[in-house]
């Protein structure tokens, strides 16, 4: 843990960990909220180590996120799994060429992707709902290899190449492939993020850029606010689900925006 750190300072960057453990858990994208944190909190550390620690903290909350949903929800763990390998050897492949892609191109891209995303799920208010008595569609093979290859290679491929609302965007992807519930794709997406997480974070701490005393005490709050999120979802279902995916979604596009012309 790094000498010079404060109390209060601590006591917030705990705090942003239990909120970004509950809206990762609901819907995804709380690095949204943890990683700026981090940067704001410890100006004087290296960004790897930054990288690095927020991934041991948000690995531990979505291991609990994932626990709590299996044991409630219909997911189909060895799918989510492959998918899962799948997005790992794509964040690898996009990390890989990420060195040669300008953010600043990337940036207006996504903020388009998402405002469609966004005006669909508003104006589909169908979109990943479904009757407690309604039959959930055959699970095809065709479908499942689509979502190894798009949603886990072509979102992991992105997750390498630039990040930002990964989480989301598994959300909605496996929604659509799969023909999910909004419930059930959060759930699925928190498999798969706990194998991409690994994989980085793996990295990070081969590379030594991991500050293991800080992480393990945010992870506590991460995990609180990942199971509480969780928990949550399941009680209250998609259309609480829906409702914070729009809020994670145009909070995504402010950032962004912030990020591109501030």
């Amino acid at each position: 843990m790094p000498a010079d750190i404060s109390l209060t300072t601590l006591l917030l960057l705990c705090l942003a960990a239990l909120v970004a453990g509950w809206i990762d858990a609901v819907v995804g994208g709380g690095g949204l909220l943890l990683l700026p944190a981090l940067l704001l909190g410890l100006p004087h550390v290296p960004a790897a180590q930054i990288l690095g620690t927020n991934k041991a903290v948000a690995i531990v909350g979505t291991a609990g996120a994932a626990v709590t949903y299996v044991r409630k929800a219909p997911v189909r763990v060895g799918t989510a799994v492959r998918i899962g390998l799948a997005a790992l050897a794509g964040s690898m492949a996009g990390a890989f060429f990420a060195a040669g892609i300008s953010s600043e191109v990337l940036r207006p891209v996504i903020m388009v992707v998402l405002l469609g995303v966004a005006a669909f799920v508003m104006f589909r208010p169908s979109f990943g709902t479904r009757a407690a008595n309604e039959e959930r569609p055959p699970l095809t093979r065709a479908r499942i290899v689509t979502a190894i290859v798009v949603v886990g290679g072509g979102i992991g491929f992105y997750d390498g190449l630039f990040g930002p609302g990964t989480g989301t965007f598994l959300v909605l992807a496996l929604t659509a492939v799969l023909h999910l519930d909004l419930v059930t794709a959060s759930a699925t997406a928190k498999i798969v993020n706990v194998c991409t997480n690994a994989g980085a974070l793996a990295m990070f701490a081969h590379q030594g850029n991991v500050l293991w005393q800080l992480a393990a005490v945010m992870a506590v709050f991460n995990l609180a606010g990942g199971m509480l999120g969780a928990r949550m979802a399941l009680r209250k279902g998609a259309e609480f689900v829906r409702g914070v995916l729009l809020v994670v979604v145009f909070s995504l596009v402010a950032k962004l925006a912030f990020d591109q012309w501030a």
